[in-house]
This record gives structure tokens, sequence and C-alpha cells, in this order.
């Protein structure tokens, strides 16, 4: 067989591995996005419990959920979920901030990634109106977000509340007014990962240990790979969120 001969077949087969594997490609992507698009759900028994509570309402629309207090405080805080976990499971656990008056817009993010949010803060803030001194918080991957979020609007926050989170943006500087929680059988953020990270964090930053507490129950969305076994409740763990942003918050104290 010639050159000349060989060279169609040649090129046929380099075109047909070249498309073997543009379609592989594109499956991998579509099940990356298929996986992403279907994050962990918010538990049924929590979310009825928020909706039955008479001392909020909660607003879902506009790319964000809404837990508006009866009694509104002037504050509120903008949270970013963990990865690939619904933004309604976070809805019990920060819906006891309402006691103390604290409005909460949960930000729906795309595919369920926070680290792929790119609205403006001020869009995130615009369905709560009436607040006028906001903080960011975060659970997870949410948490680094919103530290992301925090170094590029430090003039329009105050402050920055991770759940089970660390940062990776250098805020040492900023003036930030910062509460970490971490639970003490965390698998995924473990005490060590928190504490490497924490020169990002100002030297006063406040750092409490829930005890008991897994990765997975800063929300209602069941259990998750990796992390630790639960050592107390859920509603220890919810007393004990909002137990610490009701001292760590100015309004609330």
């Amino acid at each position: 067989m010639t050159s000349d001969s060989r060279a169609p077949r040649l090129r046929r087969i380099v075109r047909r591995t070249g498309l073997i594997a543009l379609a592989l490609g594109v499956a991998a992507l579509g099940g990356a996005v298929i996986w992403a698009a279907n994050p962990m759900p918010a538990e049924p028994e929590p979310l009825a419990a928020v909706a039955a509570d008479p001392s909020l309402t909660v607003i879902d629309g506009d790319g964000v959920i809404v837990l508006d207090p009866a009694e509104p405080s002037g504050v509120g805080l903008v949270f970013l979920p963990g990865a690939r976990v619904a933004p309604a499971a976070y809805e019990s656990k920060l819906s006891a901030l309402a006691d103390d008056g604290i409005t909460v817009v949960i930000a729906e993010v795309p595919l369920n990634f926070a680290i792929l949010e790119t609205r403006d803060l001020d869009t995130l803030t615009a369905s709560a109106p009436a607040v006028d001194t906001w903080y960011l918080g975060g659970h997870s991957l949410g948490g680094v977000r919103a530290c992301q979020y925090a170094a590029d609007s430090l003039h329009r926050v105050a402050g920055l509340v991770l759940f089970g989170s660390y940062c990776a943006s250098d805020l040492s500087d900023s003036g930030l007014d910062v509460l970490s929680l971490a639970g003490e059988n965390d698998g995924l953020s473990t005490a060590e990962k928190i504490a490497d990270a924490a020169d990002l964090l100002p030297a006063d930053t406040e750092f409490v240990e829930i005890p008991g507490a897994t990765h997975a129950q800063f929300g209602d969305y069941g259990t998750q790979p990796g992390d630790g076994e639960a050592t107390t409740t859920d509603a220890e763990v919810r007393a004990a969120i909002a137990a610490s942003i009701a001292a760590f918050l100015p309004s609330a104290r």
C-alpha cells in the first residue's frame, strides 16, 4: 500500500477518534451537569415546621428564599448554601434567627454550586429593602464564596458568618466582624482545616465549636458521604446556631 493510499485511511481514523473523544467529553459534561443539578434535597419535616411558624414569612422567588421575621430588626444575613445542597435545606436552621428579628436571604445558586454565583450583592439583597445592615454567611463551599463576596464588598457588609467553612480569600485586615461555627464531629470541614485557614480571618474572629455536630447538621438534608457521626440532635444544633449568632450580632445583644 502506497503512502498516498494510506493517507485517507489515517485521516478517517483520526477523525473517528476525535469524534469518539468529543462524544465522551460531552457525555461526561452532561453527566456532571445532571449530577450538579440534582442536589441533596431538604428534609420535609423541618420545612413543614418553618411553614407553620407564625414568627416569619417565607418568600421564594427571584433566585432567593427570604425568611422575613414578623418584627424585623433591620439586620439581614445573605446565606450561600453548601455544594449540591438544596437552598431550602437551610430554612429550618436559619429560621431560628427570626426570634431576634434577623432577615435571612438564602441564595439559589447556579447548578447548586455557590462558587458559580456571580450576581452582585445588591441583587441578592434587593428582596429585603427594609434591611440596612447586612452580614454574609455560608456553609462549606458557600462559606468560601461568602468570603469572596465579603472581600469585594467591604463597604457594604458588617461581617461574616461561616458554617463548617473557612476562607480562601485574605480578610485578615478587613476589619469585618467574623463568626466561625464548627461541628465537633465534622468530617469534611475538620477542625484542622479551619485552624489552618484561620490566619486569613481577622485576629478577633470568634470561633465556636458545636459539641457533637457534623457537617450536614448545619442544614437539614440527611447524611453526607465523608462526614462524621452526630452525637447531638438537629434541634440542639439549631439552638446552638441561634444562640451563637444572637450573641454575635450587635442588634441581638
